[in-house]
């Protein structure tokens, strides 16, 4: 029973220490400026405002950057789920005789890539550059997540359970699209969703390749938002009504901004924990 206590004592203290952070950017977000430097804001919200919330809104291109970022992350995550599973299923089976050689060239990417300019070079000759494709097409397929799939094909999914299906006349496009996918729930939630916090939280794509406002995701859209009411916060916008409400309100946008930025994937990951909670154990046990 003592053991018991402490253990769940222990967890609880675990779970404030890694919930707190989130929770204090929550109430920041809504509290005094001026209360939140001083520490004065720790459990519940003081000098409510939202302001912030206001000033962040308010902006048209935030609907525009939710736009897009929505469309990006949704595309994204379909194209690289169809190339991501095909490819690992491909290369679970031990009759496929390439799949070693394959697979070292995959994993060779993890380590050395083409850098920075020549990938520019690249997305310019391919015309992506101020182009939508640019989040959707080049990098579709996370070797690392590559290596999770196969590793799940290769464990759970038996043998014998082909060997079955191929007595009843099952190619592999059927016993991979009726059997296998079915059976892959939980690695298929858990890749999605790396693939989906990937394209949402997506910054550097969007400030490298992309000029067009209308095609800027949200991470950007947010980033413009904070770095021009920094500059009142800094003391630019002193002098003027709106400068000083900017001044005072600074911290207010900027943990306002973590709050739209992340609420969106906090409302998707409770309907997918369950499967999350298995496809994390994947390949954890052995023997």
């Amino acid at each position: 029973m003592i053991f018991d206590i402490l253990i769940f004592v222990f967890s609880v203290f675990v779970f404030l220490i890694v919930a707190y952070p989130l929770y204090f950017v929550v109430i920041a977000s809504v509290s005094d400026s001026t209360l939140v430097s001083t520490g004065q804001v720790t459990l519940y919200p003081k000098g409510f405002s939202l302001f912030g919330y206001t000033e962040i809104f308010k902006d048209t291109r935030i609907w525009v950057g939710y736009k897009n970022t929505i469309i990006y992350t949704i595309l994204g995550t379909v194209l690289n789920l169809l190339l991501t599973l095909p490819a690992a299923y491909v290369l679970s089976r031990h009759e496929f005789k390439a799949r070693r050689i394959l697979m070292f060239v995959f994993v060779v990417t993890m380590f050395f890539n083409g850098g920075l300019i020549p990938t520019y070079l690249l997305m310019k000759e391919l015309n992506l550059t101020n182009n939508m494709w640019v989040f959707i097409i080049p990098f579709s397929v996370n070797v690392f997540n590559l290596i999770i799939v196969r590793t799940f094909f290769e464990s759970s999914i038996p043998k014998e359970l082909f060997e079955a299906a191929q007595m009843d006349g099952c190619s592999h496009f059927q016993f991979f699209g009726k059997v296998v996918l079915p059976l892959s729930k939980a690695v298929i939630s858990v890749v999605g969703l790396y693939y989906l916090v990937g394209h949402w939280n997506d910054f550097f794509t969007g400030l490298i390749y992309i000029r067009d406002y209308s095609l800027q995701p949200l991470q950007i859209v947010l980033r413009d938002i904070l770095l021009s009411n920094q500059v009142f916060a800094d003391g630019a916008g002193s002098g003027g009504a709106s400068g000083g409400y900017a001044q005072r309100y600074a911290d207010q946008i900027k943990y306002g901004v973590i709050i739209v930025s992340t609420l969106p994937i906090l409302i998707v990951y409770p309907f997918i924990q369950k499967y999350f909670e298995k496809g994390v154990m994947i390949g954890s046990v052995k023997g």
